[in-house]
């Protein structure tokens, strides 16, 4: 493969694998029974498919950092380091469910067949978006993305309506959306998850625990546990390594199949962590 040493990214200058990151990695795929299962079950066509989102999800990053740096866009939200809770999930539905990204979950677009331009237009503002250049939150209804919204959290509850629609007309299908630790705290997102638990809706609801709610630490917005709110709205509760895309692969295909034989919600915990600021304009 020829290298392009202006196309690098910059944290890949110099890089060389860590051992102990390369067991802990392979530990985890065989810490659960059910999820190695799963994994094994991948072909090799599936497994590039899934590498392909990761990289397809790093470049569409770095693209937008350096528009800002070039002073094309003003700043950018960016998902970088957490691309696994989002292309691992997404690689896990089928055709006919429907996703809600956050803005940090932008390559559920491009996992859901989405071109990469549009994406791009989604932040240049162009007629050509979807939006027709009026907002930078886009989505494609044809392709099951529902546009996120600024007010985070406030998806929960419209996800969970179309995992009620998806019930009512007998269709076996998913909704399933990202709400950060942060939006946690917002009421939406409980309101949402009880009426999900109460009417046993084929939902999945992915909290990406990145640590960090815009400036504020985890500990110190939410001292509890988020594995705790199965036990607290009566729905199948489980986590995942947010930087493992075969374990996030594995925790939704599960959590899919228990949607599909009308077990109800599952709340899925993905751990990770924000590897920058807020937004670029926020970077350290």
């Amino acid at each position: 493969m020829k290298r392009y040493p202006a196309y690098e990214f910059p944290e890949y200058v110099d890089w060389a694998p860590d051992a102990a990151v390369q067991a802990d990695f392979a530990a985890r795929i065989t810490a659960n029974p059910d999820r190695a299962a799963r994994i094994a079950a991948l072909d090799t066509a599936r497994l590039l498919d899934l590498y392909w989102g990761l990289v397809m999800a790093r470049l569409h990053d770095v693209q937008l950092k350096r528009w800002v740096k070039q002073g094309v866009i003003s700043k950018a939200w960016l998902g970088s380091g957490e691309e696994a809770a989002t292309v691992g999930p997404c690689a896990a539905l089928q055709a006919g469910d429907v996703v809600s990204p956050m803005i940090r979950n932008a390559s559920a677009l491009i996992e859901r067949g989405v071109d990469l331009q549009v994406c791009f237009s989604g932040y240049l503002g162009t007629t050509d978006n979807l939006t027709g250049g009026r907002d930078l939150h886009i989505g494609d209804l044809a392709k099951g993305v529902i546009p996120p919204i600024s007010h985070v959290g406030d998806i929960v509850p419209v996800i969970a309506g179309c995992a009620l629609a998806f019930k009512q007309t007998g269709q076996p299908n998913v909704a399933l959306t990202w709400t950060g630790d942060g939006s946690t705290a917002t009421g939406a997102v409980h309101e949402g998850l009880r009426v999900a638990a109460a009417l046993q809706v084929p939902f999945i609801c992915v909290i990406q625990d990145n640590q960090v709610a815009l400036g504020t630490h985890g500990q110190t917005h939410f001292k509890g546990d988020f594995l705790a709110y199965g036990a607290a709205y009566g729905c199948a509760v489980a986590e995942f390594d947010g930087n493992h895309v075969l374990d996030a692969y594995a925790a939704t295909a599960w959590a899919a199949e228990r949607c599909r034989a009308g077990e109800g919600p599952v709340i899925l915990v993905g751990r990770t962590f924000r590897m920058g600021g807020h937004a670029t304009h926020d970077e350290r």
